[in-house]
């Protein structure tokens, strides 16, 4: 894809701030792979966190076009006409020949949402432009040379999805450089705040509507929602909320009845049980930011829930894929389940 690029990035999560890092990576490699947990889509996230755009932005290839495709969104011919392109007849209703988003992303960068989505037949064909950098459109008879930085995103665990047979493995290896890790927004509580006000600002610029301040109470309940939509769940609330104020301040009743009855259930932020629970355990003698204290955690929490990784990464308040990260990082083996 891009000339001199280094080696694929696959951008997962990133505990320590996904921003800060970018930058970094940027200066190192080419092209990757967004993933995160569903509901922060990498549309979402390209728009709003900005990783895929950011590559795109800081990269010799901004003034290049930008160009995305939600590859789940597509039935797989619609999938394949839209990537490759298709000539004059090519099919029915072929009135005139067009370019692919791979021709219209050359010299700039093409974001592929959702690429665990795609069948295998193309992810073979995708493959074959990332290893060739040429495409074929439909109905052609002559390849064409293309130089565009393939940026994708997924929210399936792909190791998952290379063992279940479903994506194939060397398309990932090709796309798995370096990975960065993207935690859902339950996990980034300390972000709810700038980004709601952010949300709200955007909001009023589109109704025209007079300033609006956000009400302490309503950042608090904010902040124990768990959000299982993420980001864009977040962004819909705010939106709503200031659709529906008629006052100068966003209050606790312009949220949604769930929210607002999750945290009278709660009575504190989601997680904190897991917390307390973690708390008081054996591991809290240990200092958790010693690689020791952690592998204790990490291994108390396997063995309380008898290797299941998912339970033990929703009692250590953290996401699995970040669990199975820091268990390579930590030298753990990947326990089985009892």
């Amino acid at each position: 894809m891009s000339q001199g690029a280094k080696a694929p990035i696959l951008v997962i999560e990133d505990d320590v701030g996904i921003r800060g890092n970018l930058t970094e990576l940027l200066q190192e490699y080419g092209f990757g792979v967004v993933s995160s947990d569903n509901g922060l889509d990498g549309i979402a996230l390209a728009r709003e966190l900005r990783p895929g755009r950011a590559i795109h932005s800081f990269s010799p290839r901004k003034a290049g076009p930008f160009v995305a495709l939600n590859c789940a969104a597509l039935s797989e011919s619609l999938v394949l006409s839209e990537l490759f392109g298709y000539e004059k007849g090519a099919f029915t209703g072929a009135l005139q020949s067009r370019a692919g988003l791979l021709e219209s992303a050359s010299g700039g960068t093409l974001f592929l949402d959702e690429v665990g989505e795609l069948p295998l037949s193309m992810q073979s064909k995708l493959l074959r432009v990332i290893e060739e950098k040429k495409v074929m459109r439909v109905g052609a008879r002559t390849e064409r040379e293309v130089d565009v930085r393939l940026v994708a995103a997924t929210n399936r665990d792909l190791d998952e999805e290379v063992a279940a047979g479903r994506f194939r493995q060397d398309l990932y290896f090709r796309l798995n450089g370096v990975s960065l890790t993207v935690p859902p927004l339950r996990e980034r509580r300390e972000e709810i705040r700038p980004l709601a006000s952010m949300f709200l600002a955007r909001a009023l610029g589109s109704l025209q509507a007079p300033p609006l301040s956000i009400d302490e109470a309503t950042f608090e309940v904010l902040e124990r929602y768990p959000f299982p939509g993420n980001v864009r769940e977040l962004k819909n609330l705010i939106e709503r909320g200031a659709a529906l104020c008629r006052g100068r301040v966003l209050l606790v009743e312009h949220l949604p009845e769930k929210v607002r009855c999750f945290a009278e259930r709660s009575g504190k932020s989601p997680g904190s049980e897991l917390r307390s629970l973690s708390e008081s355990s054996s591991w809290s003698s240990f200092p958790p930011s010693s690689r020791r204290g952690e592998r204790h955690q990490i291994l108390e929490a396997l063995d309380k829930c008898a290797g299941n990784q998912t339970r033990a990464a929703e009692l250590l308040g953290i996401s699995r894929r970040t669990l199975v990260t820091r268990l390579g990082e930590l030298d753990i083996p990947r326990p089985r389940k009892r």
